[in-house]
């Protein structure tokens, strides 16, 4: 019987927003591709998220990675084709850099990769297998449950995707990039039965935004979370939505009979100037005033908000750390992911800093390490980069000092008056907290004066500025 490892590779050392337990989801792109492989073959698949083990033997290998963990990736695939074993790679980064990743790899795919899976394998049987299989986004009517008897049992949530798909092409966002502008969904039915397989209870819904885009798919997401509710399904669950999601009682109702805890929301910025720069058209036309209106809808129903925000944009001054921190405290967000923006490859921002001669971590593949989300990574304009370390280091102080982070927490449980949305804000804030207590702009000034990178100190400290 023919051997397939599938492996999801974690950047070592870990770095990011990714390495917490309470953010650890299991591989369910892995788990599709497994569903798509013939019962002949004998399927393993490694999460290095979980723990890191032995490379087992195999006749194939397959290999996602996301952009800070692609030189690990690179890692493993050495270690696999050195023993002469054919490696495939996917996943965004590879998508978006196919012919780097042809450099460490056999074969590429690149997007959706259910869709050419099994071509994939049928080349490999017969000897011809190609460079690179481009897979064309399909409709999800055929979509297979995943291989969920795969993953490991350490899993504390389980996860489940409805939609793929984004029509709004944000700057920074490499989603359009991988699954289309086109928004696509699964039977309602099929995503029921799905949920019935899922052992936990907690559920993370990967969809990108799980209430769509119009009038039809917020009926859409209406009748899924009653469907639920009917259906006995005692799920809790955190989705991925925007702040449309608050603006229709109706919604709110059912999502909170069905189970819904907390949602994570793309706030981007309270500037409207950075909303431009980053393409936030949605937030933009809305505006920032409407924020704090639609978290405390959320909150009347039990619902807690994690937001997310960004620093970085063309044209921001210092005053934004604080500004930002004023509207936090005062738009009653329960949770809050701070990062510097990221020009990942594949985007209309990495583009245009790679053509404007800004970028300053382009020695690719080992640069890709820094590409996550904690870093400066390019020439600023309006701020240096000592000016951007200093107010993130302001801002996190201010948001996760021992004092703050518990009256946050139990800001959440009077506000929404519901037990495990407070928990589960308790343990988000703690898992966010560690992670940026770990990082360098939290050390005395001092020391992350001597810590800033070489790259973004040694030109010209004019900001803006390209090298010569």
């Amino acid at each position: 019987m023919p051997r397939l490892v599938l492996i999801n590779p974690v950047s070592d050392p870990k770095r990011g927003i990714q390495s917490r337990k309470i953010t650890r989801f299991p591989p369910l792109g892995l788990a599709s591709i497994a569903a798509m492989t013939p019962s002949a073959w004998d399927i393993r698949l490694l999460d290095e998220n979980v723990r890191i083990s032995p490379f087992p033997e195999a006749d194939l290998v397959g290999i996602t990675s996301f952009t800070s963990t692609i030189n690990r990736a690179y890692e493993i695939a050495s270690s696999y084709r050195q023993r002469n074993i054919p490696v495939v790679m996917g996943g965004i980064h590879p998508t978006m850099m196919p012919e780097e990743a042809l450099c460490h790899a056999d074969c590429v795919v690149v997007g959706e990769g259910e869709w050419v899976w099994p071509k994939v394998l049928k080349d490999l049987e017969s000897g011809s297998l190609r460079k690179i299989y481009k897979a064309d986004p399909e409709e999800l009517i055929s979509l297979p449950f995943p291989r969920r008897d795969l993953f490991d049992s350490g899993y504390s949530w389980g996860t489940i995707q409805t939609s793929r798909g984004c029509p709004m092409d944000c700057h920074f966002c490499s989603v359009t990039a991988f699954n289309g502008r086109r928004f696509r969904q699964r039977p309602l039915e099929h995503v029921w039965d799905e949920l019935k397989t899922i052992p936990q209870r907690n559920i993370f819904f990967v969809d990108d935004n799980i209430l769509g885009y119009g009038k039809d798919a917020e009926d859409r997401a209406i009748r899924f979370f009653r469907g639920m509710v009917e259906r006995g399904m005692r799920k809790r669950f955190v989705c991925q939505t925007s702040l449309n999601f608050a603006q229709n009682t109706e919604v709110l109702k059912w999502a909170e009979k069905a189970g819904c805890k907390m949602i994570f929301v793309g706030l981007e910025s309270i500037s409207e100037h950075s909303l431009k720069h980053f393409g936030k058209a949605y937030n933009l036309k809305r505006g920032t005033g409407s924020y704090a209106e639609s978290i405390r809808r959320c909150h009347d129903f039990g619902i807690g908000v994690i937001g997310a925000l960004m620093f970085g944009s063309d044209g921001e001054d210092p005053g934004i750390f604080q500004k930002t921190l004023n509207f936090i405290q005062e738009s009653g967000l329960d949770v809050i992911q701070i990062t510097f923006a990221t020009p990942l490859p594949g985007t209309r921002f990495f583009e245009k800093l790679l053509h404007e001669a800004r970028l300053t971590h382009t020695d690719f593949p080992m640069d890709w390490r820094a590409y996550s989300f904690s870093k400066i990574l390019f020439r600023t304009k309006g701020m240096s980069a000592e000016d951007l370390y200093r107010g993130m280091a302001s801002v996190k102080d201010g948001l996760y000092s021992f004092a703050v982070f518990t009256r946050r927490v139990f800001r959440t449980l009077k506000e929404t008056r519901n037990f495990t949305t407070a928990f589960l804000s308790y343990k988000l804030n703690k898992g966010y907290r560690k992670g940026y207590m770990e990082t360098s702009y939290f050390k005395p000034y001092s020391s992350l004066h001597r810590n800033i990178s070489k790259r973004c100190l040694s030109r010209d400290s004019r900001p803006g500025l390209p090298s010569a």
